[in-house]
């Protein structure tokens, strides 16, 4: 349970800040939905980078 939870937790933390983002949006806080719309390249994308390090570690 925990290797799965430590695979996907990038993955639910991005759909998290997603439906945050548009949930910022369809509430009127437009720019504060383009904000935190970003987030979840960001964390994919470092999720990427933490795994590929790790992988070049081994």
């Amino acid at each position: 349970m925990k290797k799965n939870l430590e695979k996907y937790y990038p993955i639910i933390l991005a759909f998290l800040s997603f439906v945050y983002s548009v949930t910022l949006w369809f509430t009127g806080n437009e720019l504060e939905g383009i904000y935190v719309g970003l987030w979840p390249i960001t964390i994919l994308g470092f999720a990427m980078a933490i795994r590929q390090r790790r992988r070049d570690d081994k």
